[in-house]
């Protein structure tokens, strides 16, 4: 999978050169790029935002850069695309979404900042034939700037890509699983620690009842989270 983040911080995303995800680029499961906005500009102040038309706080990303740096990275690529505007006024980031957009064979990621994007950037990349254009948010807050969503998109999508995650079946057991429902409580050696004992059932060796008791505790942590 290619994935590209378009960004005035192409710094920000040295984290996924770590963990999992490190290695994985490292084996050519992902190729990650960061695109700096500011290679975009024409001026000698690398100027990305204006004030916005009609007045009030805050500056506005402009449409010129975005179209010269979402251009580039569409003219270099040789499959579709996804665009992924980062928006808090954008669909909510869900499970059911990464395992959608894992599907992707590129997905660009768009960080605002400021007071967000021109909106005339995503209605004029909707028409782009080889484009899929979505406005995403990961939750219902405010960050300075898209960044740490897509990381936060990235890591959630590219865990799902086959060879990531060591144990696959790690992936059908934890939160947000297929029956929609949180991952149940998890322990480890030793079986008393401060006064605290570990479930009798998980070292019972009965896996028909360990099962039961995870689906029951999982369940149980939805209801509870709800």
């Amino acid at each position: 999978m290619k994935i590209t983040a378009i960004s005035i911080f192409p710094e920000y995303f040295a984290p996924l050169e770590l963990s999992l995800i490190g290695k994985a680029r490292s084996q050519n499961l992902i190729d990650f790029e960061a695109v700096n906005l500011r290679n975009f500009t024409h001026d000698n102040h690398h100027t990305v935002d204006d004030t916005p038309y009609g007045g009030g706080a805050g500056m506005v990303m402009k449409p010129e850069p975005w179209g010269e740096a979402l251009d580039s990275v569409i003219a270099e690529s040789s499959t579709d695309i996804d665009l992924i505007i980062l928006t808090p006024a954008g669909k909510k980031f869900t499970q059911r979404m990464a395992e959608e957009m894992v599907k992707s064979e590129h997905l660009v990621f768009a960080c605002g900042r400021y007071e967000g994007i021109d909106a005339r950037v995503a209605d004029y990349y909707r028409s782009v034939s080889k484009v899929k254009v979505q406005e995403i948010s990961i939750g219902d807050y405010v960050l300075n700037g898209g960044e740490v969503a897509a990381l936060v998109m990235i890591e959630a999508i590219s865990r799902l890509i086959p060879g990531v995650i060591g144990n696959p079946e790690s992936l059908a057991e934890e939160s947000h699983n297929e029956i929609g429902a949180l991952e149940y409580p998890t322990y480890t050696k030793p079986a008393e620690w401060r006064g605290l004992t570990v479930p009798e059932v998980l070292m019972s060796g009965n896996h028909g009842h360990i099962a039961q008791w995870r689906r029951d505790e999982a369940l149980r942590r939805s209801k509870l989270a709800e």
